[in-house]
């Protein structure tokens, strides 16, 4: 489905807000990802997708799913990739063509090409990749090795086809989660400790492990889903704002369209905050929800 498509389809749901931005939801006990109004709260539409729908990201004007336990990797209504092991995250390319695709079941990081829908290069790790960052530049991706792990692989991603590990980047305890901020630097949550760090600065305490972490203009949100919270931070200063209350299970978080997104896999509920950190949604989507990306704004 192309935008022109996706527009035309979303214009005949009910009550639908002329600019409302719309967010995808990974459903993944239910085989769906999920169209949700990020300012209603309203379910619009539920896409019916290949089972285990793990994560979810946009690249481009499309969204690739990640479906952990079935091996695949689907670009949601147009494209169904086989051969993965087990598939986890995904990273656009700032091409808004290739993708990264991590790949614990075979040790290997996967560049594909979200257009034609096919693999287009690999590289083997030394570890089960996980969570996966591309840097500001888009030249370099890190990827976390495993659910706590003690490295993070350094992958040479300038030709999007030709991904290259280039260097390891030992963490300060054992790494969950890592992301890049705009202004450059990393920051790597923890995989079993209740702290954070921000690679070459300081080591935060933080809430519950494990930890995970995006970013909007100069704020980093850091959520733990054992504990139910989100923490704000000035990232430059890497001060606490702000502590948050969220549904327990919100782990895995996203911007999108100036707002944080985080869904909860044990209460199901997509929570749409400010950038503040207030929440301004909270809606019940599914049994079990565990990604989300923006849609369109």
């Amino acid at each position: 489905m192309d935008r022109r498509q996706f527009l035309l389809a979303i214009a005949a749901a009910p009550a639908v807000l002329a600019h409302e931005p719309l967010a995808y939801v990974t459903a993944d006990t239910e085989s769906q990802v999920v169209l949700v109004g990020m300012t209603t709260g309203h379910v619009y539409r539920r896409i019916p997708t290949a089972p285990s729908p793990f994560s979810i990201e946009r690249v481009g004007d499309h969204a690739v799913v990640a479906h952990t336990v079935t091996g695949r990797v689907t670009v949601l209504e147009r494209h169904v990739i086989e051969g993965f092991g087990e598939p986890r995250y995904t990273a656009a390319a700032h091409d808004g063509r290739h993708a990264f695709v991590s790949d614990s079941g075979h040790t290997e990081l996967v560049a594909i090409d979200v257009l034609r829908g096919v693999v287009v290069g690999r590289v083997k790790l030394s570890q089960w990749p996980r969570h996966v960052s591309l840097a500001p530049d888009g030249r370099t991706l890190w990827v976390g090795l495993g659910t706590a792990s003690n490295a993070i692989a350094v992958v040479d991603v300038s030709d999007p086809a030709r991904p290259r590990h280039t260097a390891t980047v030992k963490p300060p305890f054992l790494a969950h989660d890592v992301g890049f901020a705009p202004s450059g630097r990393a920051w790597i949550t923890g995989g079993e400790a209740s702290t954070i760090a921000v690679h070459g600065g300081p080591t935060l305490p933080a809430d519950g492990a494990p930890q995970h972490v995006t970013f909007l203009g100069d704020r980093a949100y850091v959520t733990s889903g054992a504990s139910g919270t989100l923490r704000v931070y000035h990232e430059p200063t890497a001060r606490l704002l702000t502590t948050t209350r969220i549904p327990v299970g919100s782990y895995n978080v996203q911007f999108a369209a100036g707002r944080v997104l985080t869904p909860s896999l044990d209460e199901g509920t997509l929570c749409v905050l400010d950038a503040n950190g207030r929440v301004l949604e909270k809606v019940r989507v599914a049994p079990s929800s565990h990604d989300a990306c923006l849609a369109y704004p």
